[in-house]
């Protein structure tokens, strides 16, 4: 059973509203992409893991995804937790094409793809870290009797995994591809005859790990040190792409394509939030939505029920509208 669904990434959003208002040639467009694309691809093999984990019977596992906690001032993030009565499995998903080498003398992966190879931080050492913060991070909830397992799943079917042979049961182990990982589970389960926790106790580790989850908002220009003048403001207009619509009776007009859409504003005020923050002024969203008429901000911004704070030249309204 999903408690917790996985989400489009908060930073896959920002990326994609960056790449669509920022000026053309920019110097930091290759950099954003390259960025943009290596989280898709994580973001997809996340997904065909999900998909794995879809064939499980609905009641072997409660299954929270993307989970995001803080221990000793420290965050760290989980692609997936699945719980029962027995046991719990933690999930760290790696998509990479090609052949990958796991190097336990030197404790990194090493990616051979059209004959290049590439370092990357070794996802075991990763996944038995954050295993341990999540066994102190129990201990202070007062679950401290809750065995872990650790998995890192290679979720492109195509990859080669490779390692030396004196590593292999060690690899077999913590290592698992996707298409496998429901036979994987499966052993586990087999391993195990005595409950451990009760059902009630169960509800109260849910709510205590989705009360304690924090997605990750980092500032989107200043991760790149853009400046607010290289963001193209206005509506984007739905059909043709265009920037800017033009607000004209009541609904905004695209001068190119002549498209009529009364709503197309929301689109431009959910890039604002992902770029700017939650919290804007009238004058902010005159500026943003390229429009001259304070009334009609006011307008646009009350018809959206968000709070805002202050008097009614200093109003700051909160963007708290959901931007997936």
């Amino acid at each position: 059973m999903i408690v917790k669904k996985r989400e489009i990434p908060l930073i896959i959003l920002k990326l994609q509203a960056l790449l669509e208002r920022i000026r053309p040639g920019h110097i930091k467009v290759p950099e954003i992409k390259n960025d943009l694309s290596k989280r898709l691809a994580g973001y997809k093999g996340e997904k065909a893991v999900d998909y794995q984990l879809s064939f499980l019977p609905e009641d072997n596992f409660y299954i929270l995804n993307d989970i995001r906690l803080k221990e000793s001032g420290r965050y760290f993030q989980m692609d997936s937790l699945l719980l029962n009565r027995y046991y719990l499995i933690k999930l760290e998903i790696k998509n990479i094409a090609g052949t990958i080498y796991f190097d336990s003398n030197f404790h990194q992966l090493i990616r051979e793809l059209g004959g290049k190879e590439t370092a990357f931080q070794d996802p075991i050492v990763q996944s038995l870290q954050h295993e341990k913060q999540l066994k102190r991070w129990l201990k202070k909830n007062m679950f401290s009797n809750i065995p872990i397992h650790s998995l890192v799943v290679i979720s492109n079917s195509n990859t080669l995994i490779r390692t030396s042979p004196h590593d292999n049961k060690m690899l077999s182990n913590m290592v698992v591809n996707a298409n496998y990982l429901p036979t994987k589970l499966q052993q586990i389960h087999n391993k195990y005859k005595k409950e451990i926790i009760s059902e009630k106790e169960i509800k109260k580790i849910i709510r205590q790990l989705k009360k304690g989850h924090q997605e990750l908002n980092q500032p989107i220009l200043k991760k790149f040190n853009i400046r607010k003048g290289d963001i193209l403001n206005g509506v984007i207009c739905p059909s043709c792409s265009f920037l800017s619509m033009e607000r004209l009776y009541g609904t905004w007009l695209c001068p190119t394509c002549q498209h009529k859409d009364k709503n197309a504003h929301l689109k431009a005020i959910k890039d604002y939030k992902l770029l700017y923050g939650s919290e804007i002024t009238n004058q902010h969203m005159r500026d943003f939505l390229c429009i001259n008429s304070s009334a009609l901000a006011t307008r646009l911004l009350k018809s959206l029920d968000v709070s805002s704070t202050g008097s009614t030249r200093d109003r700051i309204y909160n963007l708290d509208i959901k931007n997936k």
